[in-house]
């Protein structure tokens, strides 16, 4: 972008552009950051942030908690549930049984696509709930109650 160019509208430019290489890329998962797209076009954080909201309103982009935008394709489900409850859900998704070991915050955090420290604040609520119990340090946390699943009309 010149120097020249008018504030007004630069940020639909950026979100046609943004939405331009998301098409182009069927792979894309993530958009650009902010500094991204604040050094590539030369615009304040303000006109990034409002490209974002541009997109969001499309139905192209959504927030993730961490500052980041995910791209938001037609015909996917994203599961939106708290990480808790996904995190709960295995054990009757996998069919545990009570005292059976339960993922290590590792393996979780890599199924998930979150940070461990994300996981184990997950895992601490649910001990604290009583769903799973802690076998402490390096051992494995087990199940110690099966979640119940409320059914959604």
């Amino acid at each position: 972008m010149s120097q020249q160019a008018s504030p007004r509208g630069t940020f639909l430019k950026i979100a046609d552009a943004v939405k331009t290489r998301v098409e182009a890329d069927p792979d894309m998962t993530e958009l650009p950051s902010a500094a991204d797209l604040m050094r590539d076009y030369k615009v304040s954080r303000g006109v990034a942030l409002r490209a974002f909201g541009a997109l969001q309103k499309e139905g192209v982009a959504e927030p993730v908690p961490g500052g980041r935008w995910r791209v938001v394709r037609p015909g996917e489900r994203a599961d939106r549930r708290p990480l808790d409850a996904r995190i709960a859900a295995i054990i009757a998704d996998e069919g545990l049984a009570v005292g059976a070991p339960f993922p290590s915050a590792s393996v979780l955090a890599a199924r998930f696509g979150v940070s461990r420290p994300t996981v184990t604040k997950a895992l601490d609520k649910l001990e604290a709930a009583g769903v799973l119990a802690s076998g402490g340090q390096g051992k494995a946390r087990t199940v110690r109650a099966v979640p119940i699943r409320e059914e959604r009309s």
